[in-house]
């Protein structure tokens, strides 16, 4: 099964919000998930990120690949820094 930490979209018309999930990669975008690791609101100033790092290291750890765009929320965040540091 291939395991993907991806964006799950909700919100109304023109008010998108997200919730960071792993999911397998065969599911829908809006389909079943695993595990919610995270939240994501673009509409804010500053956007608004929470993300559950310790989950994030575990899921990252079994080799779920994220998508570019949670890839690129993780390293604004610094957790890909982090992760790549902790297996050196």
């Amino acid at each position: 099964m291939a395991v993907k930490l991806r964006l799950q979209r909700f919100g109304t018309h023109k008010r998108p919000y997200y919730r960071l999930v792993v999911a397998d990669s065969r599911m829908k975008r809006d389909g079943r998930y695993l595990e919610i690791i995270g939240t994501y609101d673009p509409t804010t100033q500053p956007e608004t990120v929470t993300i559950n790092e310790e989950r994030v290291m575990i899921w990252l750890a079994q080799g779920a690949q994220p998508t570019d765009t949670v890839k690129n929320l993780f390293t604004k965040q610094g957790i890909i820094a982090k992760f790549r540091q902790q297996n050196k």
